[in-house]
C-alpha cells in the first residue's frame, strides 16, 4: 500500500494545504505512518500530538494518530493548545518527537502539521522524505498505544518561572485561536490588570483573522487600549507561536523592534551573545545588536530554519519580523508568543520606561509592513528568479540569504517566495518616505515585468 501527497502541501518547514482540496484524512494518516517510520528508524518510540482550534483539526488529529499507531509508535495526546505547548510537551515529557496539527495563520479552510524529532525541527529534506516513504510504501508496521497527558498547567507555570516583571495594565487579543485558554490562565497569575479579547477558541475566527502581522487584525486591540487607556497590548496568531504588540499610543511594535527591546537586557546578562534575525528585519536591529556588544546573524525566514540556525550558531535569542520570537537563553529554543509576552513585560520593567518611550528611542526608519501577494503556485519561485536575473544584470547589490535583498542608496528591498502559501512576500525600508516610495516603485516595476501587480 502506498500514498501520494499533493505536491503543494510539502512546504519547506512544515506541511500545509486546503482541507478537502490538497489535504485530506488519508493524507493525515499517511503523514502519521511515514513520521512514525522516521521516528522508529531514529531509535524513538513515543510521539506527543497536539492540535489547534480549527474545525478540521480533530479529524486530522484522529487520522494522524491512526497512522502513527499503525507505524508502531505510542502516542501521547496533549489536546487543544498552541503549538508552543506541544513543543513544551516534546521537550519535557518522556517522548521522542512531536506533531502539532495546525494551519497557523493560514485561512480558516487550511490546515497542516508542524513536526519535531529529538528536540529539533523536522523540515526541508526531512519533510520531502515523508513523501518518499509514503510513495514507496516503505513503512514500519506495528501497533502503538494512545494515552492522554494534561500539560497546560505545567506549561503556564513554566511561562512564569522566575518572572519578576512589574504590574501593568495590558490588553490581550487571542483572535479566537488556540492560545486563548493559555492566555486566560496566564493572566490570572500575572500581576497587573488584564483585559482579554476573543479568548474563546473558534476555528471560524468570527471576530478577525488571527494574523498579527496584518494591521487590520489589530484594530480590536488598538481600540481596547485606547478605550481603557492601557499601557500596551499583545495579539496572537492562530496557533500561538507569533506575537503582535501595540503600545499605549496605538503604534504597532514589529517583530524586529521587539527583538531590539529584548536584546538589551539579555546582552547585559550574556555579554557578546549571538542574536539571530530573519532577512526581513531592519538594518537598525542588526546595528543595535552590534552596538550592544552582541553578534548579529541574518537568517532565512521560517521557524524551522531559524531554530536550526540558532543551534548551529549557539544563539541566545532570535526573531522574525512576523512575530516569531525564539528563546534559547533560559528556555528551550522554540518560538513561543505567550513566553515572549512575559519576557517583554520584564524587559519593559527593567528599562524603567513605558513601552511607548522605548519605541520612541528606536531609530527612525520608514518601512513597509511585510506585503504578501497571492500568485499561482507554479509561479511562486519563478517570479523571484526572474527578478533576480534582471537586477543582477543591472549590477545590483544583492544578499541571497533568502530570496533577494537588494541594497540601494535609499535603503533596501526584499522579495522572496512564501513557504506557507501560494504567494510572494516583499518588504522595503528607507531613511525617509521619499526613499521608501522609490524602493516600492522599483519593486512595482520589477513585478510588472513578471506579470504581477502589488495592487491586485
Amino acid at each position: 500500500m502506498t500514498h501520494r501527497f499533493h505536491p503543494t502541501i510539502l512546504r519547506d518547514y512544515d506541511i500545509r494545504g486546503t482541507v478537502g482540496d490538497t489535504l485530506n484524512e488519508a493524507d493525515a494518516r499517511a503523514i502519521g505512518h511515514s513520521f512514525a517510520t522516521r521516528v522508529r528508524r531514529a531509535g524513538g518510540r513515543r510521539v506527543a500530538v497536539g492540535r489547534d482550534g480549527r474545525t478540521s483539526s480533530p479529524m486530522l488529529e484522529a487520522a494522524l494518530i491512526d497512522g502513527l499507531v499503525a507505524g508502531g509508535v505510542d502516542v501521547v495526546r496533549t489536546g487543544l493548545g498552541p503549538s508552543p505547548m506541544l513543543y513544551f510537551a516534546e521537550a519535557t515529557l518522556e517522548v521522542d518527537a512531536g506533531v502539532q496539527v495546525t494551519g497557523s495563520h493560514n485561512p480558516a479552510g487550511d490546515n497542516g502539521f508542524k513536526l519535531v524529532l529529538a528536540n529539533e525541527s523536522f523540515f526541508g529534506d526531512d519533510i520531502r522524505d515523508l513523501a518518499r516513504v509514503a510513495e514507496t510504501g516503505d513503512w514500519e508496521q506495528g501497533t502503538g498505544s494512545v494515552t492522554d497527558a494534561s500539560v497546560r498547567e505545567d506549561y503556564v507555570a513554566r511561562l512564569l518561572a522566575g518572572h519578576a516583571g512589574g504590574a501593568y495594565r495590558v490588553g490581550w487579543d487571542a483572535g479566537n485561536g488556540a492560545a486563548g485558554p493559555v492566555i486566560e490562565q496566564l493572566t490570572r497569575l500575572l500581576p497587573g490588570e488584564h483585559h482579554l479579547l476573543h479568548t474563546e477558541v473558534d476555528g471560524t475566527f468570527p471576530n478577525h483573522h488571527p494574523d498579527p502581522t496584518v494591521p487590520a487584525n489589530l484594530a480590536d486591540l488598538r481600540a481596547l487600549i485606547a478605550r481603557e487607556r492601557l499601557d500596551f497590548g499583545f495579539a496572537f496568531d492562530g496557533d500561538g507561536d507569533r506575537i503582535g504588540a501595540v503600545d499605549a499610543r496605538g503604534r504597532i511594535v514589529w517583530g524586529d523592534q521587539m527583538l531590539a527591546l529584548l536584546a538589551e537586557p539579555l546582552l547585559r546578562e550574556v555579554p557578546g551573545a549571538t542574536v539571530v534575525a530573519d532577512v526581513k528585519s531592519s538594518n537598525a536591529l542588526f546595528d543595535r545588536v552590534r552596538a550592544l556588544g552582541g553578534r548579529a546573524v541574518m537568517a532565512k525566514s521560517g521557524h524551522s530554519q531559524i531554530k536550526a540556525l540558532m543551534r548551529q550558531e549557539g544563539a541566545a535569542i532570535a526573531a522574525e519580523l512576523s512575530g516569531h520570537i525564539f528563546f534559547a537563553h533560559d528556555y528551550y529554543g522554540f518560538d513561543d508568543a505567550a513566553y515572549a509576552a512575559v519576557r517583554l513585560i520584564r524587559a519593559i520593567d527593567l528599562s524603567g520606561c513605558t513601552l511607548a518611550e522605548l519605541v520612541d528611542r528606536l531609530p527612525a526608519t520608514c518601512a513597509s509592513p511585510e506585503l504578501r501577494i497571492a500568485v499561482p503556485e507554479d509561479r511562486r519561485l519563478a517570479i523571484v528568479e526572474e527578478v533576480r536575473a534582471r537586477v543582477q544584470d543591472n549590477g545590483a547589490d544583492i544578499d541571497s540569504t533568502d530570496g533577494l535583498r537588494v541594497s540601494t542608496n535609499d535603503g533596501w528591498w526584499l522579495l522572496r517566495a512564501s513557504n506557507t502559501q501560494a504567494a510572494i512576500t516583499l518588504r522595503a525600508e528607507a531613511r525617509d518616505e521619499a526613499g521608501l516610495d522609490r524602493l516600492l516603485a522599483t519593486i512595482d516595476r520589477q513585478l510588472a515585468l513578471s506579470g504581477v501587480s502589488r495592487e491586485a
